[in-house]
């Protein structure tokens, strides 16, 4: 393991007594991000998406309390790597929820490590932060769950419309977008809903540097089971590998790279 870096008694002070809600943390991830990434994965999510593979993460205080020292102790280990490598993604749940302590976080990196970051949203939050905050954020990893707005709160919980205001405030502020989406057979995959999101995508420009079409999978249900939770997708296959291609294609001939 790479030794920690030794403090800057020059750095911009740390609000040591912000407190955060940590679900877990991943040292080695190699899709959260660019490159090799440290990832934050913090607790509460105000959303019950149907397909959600970790609900254990809805509940803000379920998770293991830090300060934002604490949370850089984390990644100090890492930091001389993943400075060439990758940087650090705080995901979550819903990171916005905790805007305060995420926000500090980001600063607290960019101030001792001088990492590359990226937040991983839905961005329903937005609202709570000004502009100013995303300063210390490199990219936005936007969740879009889908296009038609019934649907969208049907399979989500909330309205779709502050993700999308979201997505066209990330671009006056000309900060860099990875768009996910996630493709669920029966839910997510009509041609088009995928084709009006790509439209929609497609007038953000590029500052939308990729979109991500992630396959549904079943790893998280044995997770509802344990918590006592209904879950509803036990019978939703997981998409083909031509379903997955088709729809990466609907957003390619947006002229997008797609993954």
């Amino acid at each position: 393991m790479i030794p920690p870096i030794a403090a800057d008694h020059t750095e911009a002070c740390v609000k040591a007594e912000t407190i955060g809600y940590l679900h877990s943390t991943e040292s080695g991830a190699g899709v959260d991000g660019p490159g090799m990434r440290f990832v934050f994965f913090t607790s509460g999510c105000q959303f019950r998406c149907l397909y959600c593979h970790n609900p254990d993460t809805w509940k803000l205080h379920n998770g293991r309390q830090v300060t934002v020292e604490q949370a850089l102790s984390e990644v100090a280990s890492y930091a001389r790597f993943l400075k060439f490598a990758g940087g650090v993604t705080i995901s979550g749940g819903e990171p916005l929820m905790q805007h305060e302590f995420v926000g500090e976080l980001f600063h607290a990196i960019k101030q001792r490590f001088g990492l590359h970051t990226a937040l991983d949203t839905q961005g329903f939050l937005h609202e709570r932060v000004p502009d100013e905050w995303f300063d210390d954020v490199d990219l936005v990893m936007l969740d879009i769950k889908h296009f038609d707005p019934e649907k969208y709160q049907a399979l989500t919980g909330q309205p779709l419309q502050p993700t999308l205001d979201f997505a066209q405030r990330l671009q006056r502020l000309g900060k860099k977008m990875w768009i996910r989406y996630v493709l669920v057979p029966g839910l997510t995959d009509g041609d088009a809903d995928i084709e009006r999101l790509a439209d929609f995508i497609a007038t953000l420009g590029d500052v939308v540097e990729r979109v991500e079409v992630l396959p549904f999978h079943q790893l998280g249900k044995d997770k509802w089971a344990q918590l006592g939770m209904e879950y509803q997708l036990n019978d939703t296959p997981i998409p083909t590998a031509e379903q997955v291609a088709h729809a990466r294609a609907l957003f390619a001939s947006r002229g997008m790279k797609v993954t």
